[in-house]
């Protein structure tokens, strides 16, 4: 009797598998040859290289690493040692160290003090703001905060709005990302800093309805005015955000105009987020507008500078804990709270003789990572978040790292701060209608010429698996629909028997 292929799909799942991942990819599938033209001898890891190559015509393109963690299975490498570019996956790296190192409890503190007295409804001093470095700074928080001068009476500030950014040190400064696109305003590109303030992000909006078209900004700053030219059109359907152009003009006297152009039909509405404003300007002008919002008034200007020592604390926003910003970096992907992250470990393990926080962060996860076993020969952190073109790890590296953290006591926070297979985050469209729903938690990276995941995911006799798969190559569009692949042949084929036996770490006498 002839042993099906790994790669053959139930029928009830084939047609929609191909339907989703690897048929949008334009992939052929060995769902549709015949079972003959794959000879039952041929091992696991060389179906996936095969299929790869079919795929990506490209024989080292694929980098990938698979692991059994708690029950039988044989571990699988392909060009294992190739160093690749991540993406993303790297962050898994910066939060598992974050957890380790920081501690799952760890928070971070905003103060607000001042150098004057309240004289009635009056503070007669400066209002010092002094940032820790927090990742998610949002405006709800701040409003929560400021409200207390509002309950204290407090309706005049009659001195300056002093920022105090001097958590963060980055002597070096930060690595550019030259990005290919053409939106230098977009919100995966805000940099890290510890003036950070609700993700340095403005949040418009367009509305059409029967008066014509309004629009308006979330939060509204001073410093930034919309031109709307967007045409109310009868109604029908609501068309997507690329119909619409959003142009930033930028003045003399710091403000920005935003001119937003399009049509819009009636009960309609369309969004855009933008980063316009430096950090600094951004958090003074979130700070000023949501005291104006309350009633109370600053008098004085927006200054930067350290906190006198004898100054005195009258409000603090503690952050949520470490579990929590984890899981918002993972499940969403986001780069600079990653990059806050990083620069965090550098604040908080920073040596006398080091004057850059993110070469601090990176040095402390080297160390962290050799302490462990793990060879980081060739790997390049960069930035912790993966937004680099400089960035390098290796697939065996990586699933290293994910076998450590499966066994670390903090194993279950990083694991829920990871995407699950079709149900949310950046899985949440991926490996739909397959009977994977749930069974994996994978991160994904993206860049131009670069696909990837890392995670955990099930097979179906319940062993967890450490998977790592990275696909470098020019273009990479066809990498999601292989790396797809991997999952899918992990959870209903797994290389489990003594027929699919001989992975390439077999033959490799290496050891790593």
């Amino acid at each position: 009797m002839r042993r099906k292929a790994i790669f053959r799909f139930p029928q009830s799942v084939c047609c929609s598998l191909l339907a989703g991942a690897f048929a949008l990819a334009g992939v052929p599938s060995y769902a549709a040859e015949n079972d003959s033209d794959i000879s039952p001898a041929r091992t696991w890891s060389n179906q996936v290289r095969d299929y790869a190559f079919q795929s990506l015509n490209d024989e080292n393109a694929l980098s990938m690493a698979a692991i059994p963690m708690n029950g039988p299975g044989i571990d699988q490498y392909i060009n294992a040692d190739a160093l690749m570019s991540p993406g993303s996956i790297m962050k898994l790296v910066t939060t598992y160290a974050a957890l380790e190192i920081l501690g799952p409890t760890h928070h971070w503190n905003t103060d607000f003090y001042t150098d004057g007295t309240l004289k009635g409804n009056t503070l007669e001093g400066d209002l010092f703001v002094q940032f820790g470095g927090d990742p998610k700074l949002t405006l709800e928080r701040l409003w929560t905060t400021l409200q207390e001068l509002r309950g204290m009476g407090v309706t005049t500030i009659n001195g300056d709005l002093v920022l105090d950014g001097g958590y963060f040190e980055i002597a070096g400064g930060l690595p550019r990302f030259d990005d290919n696109g053409d939106n230098p305003y977009a919100p995966f590109l805000v940099e890290p800093s510890a003036f950070l303030t609700n993700l340095n992000l403005l949040h418009f909006q367009v509305r059409a309805d029967e008066r014509g078209t309004q629009a308006w900004s979330a939060p509204a700053l001073d410093d930034v005015v919309i031109d709307n030219r967007v045409t109310a059109v009868a109604a029908g359907p609501c068309p997507s955000r690329r119909r619409f152009t959003w142009e930033p003009v930028f003045h003399a006297d710091q403000r920005v105009t935003v001119r937003v152009t399009g049509e819009l039909p009636q009960g309609c509405r369309t969004t855009a987020y933008l980063s316009l404003l430096p950090h600094e300007q951004y958090s003074a002008s979130l700070i000023r507008t949501l005291l104006s919002d309350m009633g109370i008034a600053v008098t004085g200007g927006n200054l930067t500078g350290p906190t006198p020592e004898d100054a005195r604390l009258m409000l603090r926003t503690t952050s949520p804990d470490l579990v929590t910003m984890v899981r918002d970096i993972n499940k969403w992907s986001s780069n600079v709270m990653a990059r806050q992250l990083l620069l965090t470990l550098g604040a908080e393990h920073r040596l006398e003789n080091e004057d850059d926080d993110r070469a601090a962060g990176i040095r402390v996860i080297y160390d962290w990572l050799e302490a462990k076993g793990v060879n980081t020969a060739g790997m390049v952190i960069d930035n912790g978040a993966g937004l680099t073109r400089h960035g390098r790890i290796t697939a065996r590296q990586g699933a290293q790292i994910l076998q450590h953290a499966w066994n670390s006591p903090f194993s279950a926070d990083l694991l829920a701060s990871m995407p699950l297979i079709a149900m949310d985050g950046t899985m949440a469209r991926r490996l739909r209608n397959v009977g994977m729903d749930g069974l994996g938690r994978i991160k994904t990276g993206y860049l131009e010429n670069v696909r990837s995941i890392a995670g955990f995911t099930r097979d179906e006799s319940n062993t967890t698996w450490a998977v790592v798969g990275m696909v470098n190559t020019d273009p990479a569009w066809n990498g999601q629909a292989v790396l797809d692949r991997i999952l899918y042949s992990l959870h209903h084929q797994p290389p489990v028997g003594t027929t699919l036996s001989q992975s390439e770490a077999d033959n490799n006498p290496k050891v790593h």
